[in-house]
């Protein structure tokens, strides 16, 4: 049953100066390898340097079981479908608890970090991000022992993150944070179960310029994804503005009964909202 949202009073405060501090606070860098790369020359300089700063002495271990799903040309950067799954175990005790997603060209790298749990029943998570520019994207796993694993794919693609944006400013602010979630395929008691939730948001992204005043719009996005199953965690991802307008996001849960899906969002202003979903009844 939906049960509609919830949305919180926003702080005034400038968007810009917020995401760029939120991010700070995030450790997520802007333009990051453009700064580290005058020490690592070649073609692989950005992710080296991504390297440095998120997994200081740190082994990655190359790992073909992370499966990527991309296009290998794309008409347009600013929706581009994305997908990992991860074959490994999702048990109590070994399990991935965290998948990191770098677009290394641009202008901030880190495009998310989502987080698992055995309760997920796969770490898996299909979704539309941006590309500046041709671009390899990296994602790293890591596992409840900590090891990591990566595994990349390239996209050709440009223009996703700045450029010019048409429509009505005012109504996609008033429309921010509405929320649909559903079931992709059959409810499976203690089986993996498919949701995929729909959010409206425009994710700005600070460098796109409004057609009407020629101005910069503030950047404005959702930061923080919160999904419970019957109060059990099955997804939290911190979530920047390489992630696509109106996100979609496909994710995994193992229900053991009849219950209640729960998401929680939060944008870069500091509205939260909510929204929930019976299943198995």
């Amino acid at each position: 049953m939906d049960k509609g949202y919830l949305m919180n009073t926003r702080p005034q405060r400038s968007a810009c100066l917020y995401a760029f501090f939120s991010l700070t606070a995030l450790g997520w860098p802007a333009c990051l390898p453009a700064a580290g790369a005058e020490a690592v020359a070649g073609p692989d300089a950005p992710w080296a340097a991504l390297q440095q700063s998120y997994f200081p002495g740190k082994q990655l271990e190359q790992a073909s079981f992370i499966r990527l799903t991309a296009p290998a040309r794309a008409a347009s950067g600013d929706q581009v479908p994305f997908a990992f799954s991860i074959d490994h175990p999702m048990t109590a005790t070994r399990y991935i608890k965290s998948v990191t997603v770098f677009v290394d060209a641009n202008p901030v790298p880190l495009t998310g970090v989502f987080r698992f749990s055995p309760e997920s029943g796969k770490a898996e998570v299909s979704t539309r991000i941006r590309f500046e520019s041709d671009s390899p994207v990296h994602v790293v796993a890591e596992s409840n022992d900590g090891r990591l694993y990566v595994n990349t794919v390239t996209v050709k693609a440009s223009g996703g993150c700045a450029g010019t944006i048409p429509g009505d400013n005012a109504q996609a602010l008033a429309e921010a944070g509405k929320m649909k979630i559903a079931l992709e395929g059959p409810f499976r008691r203690g089986e993996l179960t498919k949701a995929r939730l729909l959010i409206r948001h425009p994710m700005y992204t600070g460098l796109q310029r409004d057609l009407a005043t020629h101005g910069f719009r503030p950047a404005f996005f959702i930061d923080k994804i919160d999904i419970t199953y019957d109060g059990k965690p099955v997804m939290t991802a911190d979530t920047s503005i390489g992630i696509s307008e109106n996100p979609s996001i496909g994710f995994g849960f193992v229900p053991s009964r009849a219950g209640t899906l729960q998401v929680l969002i939060r944008d870069s202003q500091g509205a939260s909202f909510r929204q929930s979903l019976d299943v198995g009844g």
